[in-house]
Formats: structure tokens, sequence, C-alpha cells
């Protein structure tokens, strides 16, 4: 093996990069039109331009990827994850055009790709399943009977693929139809596949997962557990290992069936077991046959490097490892970092600031790495997953890695659109998760709760530094004694203030009552500053973005807290956004009308879908706060909408609240 070409882009690619040239490997990167100039494509040692912009168009396209392996000589194929690195036909084709496939046999795949034919397979070998049904039938009234059958509540699952997408949890009999077509259409856009399984729903059980590993020669082992319970629609955020709830004996049962599993299989490479965790009992979800997400967790449990594992699997090298001597020492966690709000909305636009803390390594298994693929003016593109990164902890133990992590999330600077780093913190601080306490239900549970104290320490920030963001690149401004009018909107709260320089860097802060502030603002060597008010100082770093519409937002970042100033200075009072935003619906970020559910003179009431949007493989579905009449639909099903952009306007008050 001397040249690998990566069917994939972003971190993956870079963490097979870094592992290959370690390696002395030479790698190929493949790129769309939108990742020309990413990270993963300056650092492999050859690049092919698959061309188009959408996934469709570029790293779903096996013809242009076999082409790429052609025109650059490469003699394997690393899939990474996503795209189509459970694709039995891609692995096929693979290995007919004569190179090295990275990953299971195409039998393999078909076997444990479909969570119907994986939970047939595992039912045969003693592996504990959920009662469901799974069958050919997929009528509206077959799946209606087997709901009966099994009780309510039951999931809806998408057979095919994972990541969350097209899973519904249906609590009684009228729900289930509007699911069943909901899942499948998210199953379509996402995998092309629209069958789907019910089974029964457990309604506060654990995400624990087993990473496996074979090689060709017969030898089957686990590398232990992870706990991926903190999720966002059915998607994970946070996973660590050792699981809490998961002792030796416990371990040891897990890791019996998913080595079963996949040795019924006839598995070769990386793969996991997924399981729900109930008390003692566990119950098969499904296998994923590729490398996970969440790998870091265990490569730092464990010291090994399971990139390196998987080349040389490949390559027809035996295990280097049997089961008596992997060895779990210490406690890691990883986080990932996602382009989205506190209400878990996915946001595009371009990073127009980017630190990383100063103690992580990218790919290594240091005590605090990074994984990500991103720097100042990456653009996060609407056509891929909104994950930007994955911060990952390794330490003695459970409470020191909660705490380090913390702390590299307070470091981390990222700005020029939304991110999830503030809420990561308050998740990784929150009683329940530190209690080791977190199921599933955590963020549906406690999310509110979290994003109330995130809002309370943002509201405190912005208020003891007042209007120091838009001050903090032209710290030279403050000469000026004349007083300066600002009017800025933080949230739903606007606030005037006069401004005047007092020299040697300080500010004087006139608020609409009267009360004086005095702020100190102190250039520091790289670019952020310093504001002191009232004897305490903090570190702020604070960018201007563009608005929608014209004008400028400042989008200031201070520790562990994020927000975001719209400057109202040079609009009329009313141009606040109330009046305006009560009559209209806005796009909150960039996708595609997939469905409007609303007509013009038509009353919704408050929470009711008026039309859903598709961005970053996921469906989103838009309502008005309170009740209104619909004046004007403005866009068409099929369309591309922008953040900001007017899709329907209302004849009564309302605002949009994506639900």
């Amino acid at each position: 093996m001397k040249r690998i070409l990566i069917a994939n882009r972003g971190e993956i690619a870079r963490r097979v990069i870094a592992t290959a040239r370690r390696m002395g490997i030479e790698t190929v990167a493949v790129y769309s039109e939108p990742d020309a100039g990413a990270l993963h494509v300056r650092e492999a040692t050859l690049a092919f331009a698959l061309g188009g912009s959408t996934s469709a168009e570029s790293y779903l396209r096996v013809d242009r990827l076999l082409e790429a392996a052609r025109a650059t000589g490469a003699d394997a194929v690393h899939p990474g994850y996503g795209f189509l690195s459970e694709d039995a036909g891609f692995a096929q084709a693979v290995q007919d055009a004569g190179l090295t496939w990275i990953g299971p046999p195409p039998a393999a795949i078909r076997a444990l790709g479909s969570k119907a034919a994986a939970k047939a397979l595992a039912a045969q070998h003693g592996v504990p399943c959920l009662p469901g049904y799974a069958g050919d039938d997929q009528t509206e009234a077959r799946f209606a009977a087997e709901a009966q059958r099994i009780g309510y509540p039951v999931m809806v699952k998408a057979v095919a693929g994972g990541g969350g997408r097209g899973m519904r949890l249906v609590q009684q009999a009228a729900q289930l139809p509007a699911a069943l077509a909901s899942a499948r259409a998210e199953a379509l856009a996402g995998f092309g596949h629209g069958d789907l399984l019910i089974e029964r729903a457990l309604l506060d059980p654990r995400h624990v997962e087993v990473q496996v590993f074979a090689d060709a020669h017969g030898q089957v082992i686990h590398l232990g557990e992870r706990d991926c319970s903190v999720q966002r629609r059915h998607q994970k955020i946070i996973e660590e290992a050792p699981s809490p709830a998961v002792d030796a004996a416990l371990r040891e049962r897990l890791g019996q069936c998913a080595v079963a599993l996949a040795r019924a299989a006839g598995y070769v490479g990386a793969g996991t077991v997924e399981f729900l965790l109930d008390g003692s009992d566990f119950y098969l979800m499904e296998m994923n046959t590729r490398l996970q997400v969440e790998h870091p967790v265990t490569e730092a449990l464990t010291g090994l490097d399971l990139v390196e594992w998987q080349i040389r699997v490949a390559r027809g090298e035996p295990l280097p490892l049997t089961q008596d001597q992997v060895r779990l020492q210490g406690h890691a966690i990883e986080v990932r970092l996602c382009a989205e709000d506190e209400q878990f909305h996915p946001h595009t636009g371009r990073v127009r600031h980017w630190s990383s803390p100063a103690a992580a390594a990218a790919f290594t298994r240091a005590p605090l790495r990074f994984d990500h693929a991103v720097e100042a003016g990456s653009e996060v593109s609407p056509h891929y997953d909104a994950m930007l990164g994955k911060l990952i902890v390794h330490a003695a133990t459970r409470a020191e890695a909660i705490d380090q992590l913390t702390v590299a999330l307070g470091e981390l600077e990222v700005l020029g659109l939304p991110t999830n780093r503030a809420f990561l913190i308050e998740c990784l601080q929150s009683e329940g998760f530190r209690a080791g306490a977190a199921t599933i239900p955590f963020l549906a549970q406690q999310g509110g709760q979290l994003r109330e104290s995130l809002q309370n320490k943002e509201l405190s920030a912005a208020a003891a530094l007042g209007p120091a963001p838009v001050f903090s690149q032209e710290v030279a401004a403050l000469a000026c004694r004349f007083p300066l009018p600002l009017r800025l909107r933080h949230r739903e709260r606007t606030l005037d203030w006069q401004v005047r320089g007092a020299g040697g860097g300080s500010l004087q802060v006139t608020d609409a009552a009267g009360a004086l502030q005095a702020l100190s603002l102190h250039p520091l060597t790289d670019g952020a500053v310093r504001v002191g008010t009232g004897g305490v100082s903090r570190r702020l770093r604070a960018v201007p973005v563009p608005r929608v519409g014209g004008g400028t937002r400042w989008h200031a970042q201070s520790g562990a807290v994020d927000w975001w100033l719209d400057d109202l200075s040079f609009e009329p009072a009313a141009g606040d956004g109330g009046a305006q935003a009560a009559s209209e619906l806005r796009a909150p970020f960039n996708g595609k009308v997939v469905r409007i559910a609303a007509q013009p003179g038509q009353a919704l009431e408050a929470g009711e879908t008026a039309l859903v949007i598709e961005s970053m493989k996921l469906e989103h579905s838009l309502s008005p706060r309170a009740g209104a009449t619909v004046a004007e639909v403005l866009v068409s099903e099929g369309q591309q909408v922008a953040p900001g952009q007017v899709l329907l306007r209302f004849a009564a008050q309302a605002v949009e609240s994506p639900a």
C-alpha cells in the first residue's frame, strides 16, 4: 500500500492523512468546488477535483472517485465516515477496480448495513433485540397494526443510514402516520432509501456502543465501550469512555455480544455495535460498519491508533493485540463543536476568527486533542454536516476530564457564526452530567434549564461589557471626546448609549437612564482586548459580521460566553425589528424548502407548522409563536433560502420559531 485515496472531506480526511504520513504512505485528497481551498486538500500528497457543490455531485459520485484513484495512481481507498463509507456497492466497486478497500468486506456491510438485517442476524446469535417490525410490507396500515402489537411508545427508524436521520418517537397511534411520512422523507433525502422499521421505544435508556476490530485471520476483539447518551435530534454531541453506568461484568457481556455479531457477519476491520442500555439490560440498536466520529475517545483510553489498525488489517496483517492484552486507562471525553445555535438549528457562514486552545494537538494521543478542519476564513456550507471539529480530553479521572475539557472550551475562540461551544460547557458543568446520570432524554429534559443558565451568564457579560465589543478592534477611536450615540440590540432588548472617549484607552458610557459606566480597553498581543470595569477585567474578542438586509452584527466572546449585538445606530427607532419581525416568518439558516404547509388566508395556531426546511441533512419545522393568518407565501417547494430571507408574511402578529 503506497498511496491512499481518501473518499471524504474535512477532519476525518485530515485524520487519515496524519496517520498515513506517519506510516510513510502517500495520500490523495478529493474535493468539491466549495472545498477547493480546504485544509485536507492542502495537506494531502495529491488532490483531485470532483467538481460540483453538493454531496450528490461530488463525494457520492462513485465514478468520479474511481476516476480520481486511476488518475493519481492510488492503490487503496479509505472511506472515512458518512458519505459512501457504509455503501457495499462502493466497496465492491473499489475492489473490482483492483484497489484495496480499507474497510469491512462488502458482504459484511450488506449483512449489517440494514438495521433490519442486523437485528435478524443478531437474534440468531443470542444478541438481545427489542420487539419490533422490519418487514417488506411498508404500508401505513401494516405499521399501524404492528405498532399496536408491540405497544406504544414505538420508535420509527430508517432501515438504512444513521446519524439520527429518519428517527421519530411515536407516543400514540394518532402520531404514527405523520411520523412515518416525515421519517421516510428524511431517509430518502439522506440515504436514497425510504424503508422503515419500528420497535418498542425505551423512554430513559443510555446509548452505549462497543468498538470492535477484526482481522482477516479470524481474530475478533473489542476495545471497550463508549457512552454517547448526550444527544440532540438523535445526534451525539458528547461521548465518553468508559461509561459511568458500565462495570467490568457488564462490559464483558456487552463485548461478548458485539464480538459475536461481528464474527457472525464475517467482519474485518473497525466497526461499532450500538446498544440501548436500560439498567443492566441492553438491546441492539445497529452496527456501524465503519470508523466512528468518536473513535478518538477509544484511542485516548487504549493508547492505540485505530486508523493505523485499519490500514494494517487491510494489508492482511493480524491484529496487533489479543483481547487479554487490551488495556483501558483513565477517562476520556469528546465534545462535538457544531455550527448551530442554542436551539440546535444549524448555521452556515464564514469563520471570521479561529484560535485553538494552546495545549491542543491534532490527531495525537496528547491529553488534549482537537480534530478539526477549520481555520479563519473557512466557509461552513449548507451542503455538508454542521460539525466543525471535536475536542477530546484524556485524564486520570472522569472529574478531571470534565474540568480540563471545560477549560479548553473556554479557551477556544471561534467567531463569525453561532456554535454550540458555550452550550457544551453548560452541559459538562451541569449537575446531572457531572454525576454520570445523563441518559438519552437528558437534553430534552434539561435543555431548557441549560439554555436559561447560559442566557443568564450571557446577559451578565453583555451588561458588564456594554458597548465594548464595538470598539474592541479600533481602540484608537476612543481618542474622540465628542459623545457618540450608539444603539445596540442584544436578543430582544434594545439599549441606547452615549459613548465618549476618556483618553488612555477608556470609555465613558451613559445609558438611557443617565447611569454612567467607565470601561478601559487594553489591546493584547493576539488582537483581543482586556476590558476593565468596576475593578474587574475580562478578555474580550469581537468581530463584525454583515447583517442580512444591511448593517453590522457583532459577535463577541469572553471566556465561556458568546453573544451577538445588532448595531441599530443608523436605523430609525422602529427599525429594531419588533413590528417587522412580528409580521414575517424568516429563514433562520440556509436550507431548502421541502414542504409548505400553509396557504394564503389560512389561520395558524402558535407552534403550528407553516413550512419545513431541510438543512445539513435534517428537516426543521418553522412555525409562528403566536396565532396568525397567512397573508402571503413568498417561496416555493424545492427553493434554496438564505438566513433572514422572508418566507411568509402574516396579517396578524407572529414571529418565527423553528420547532
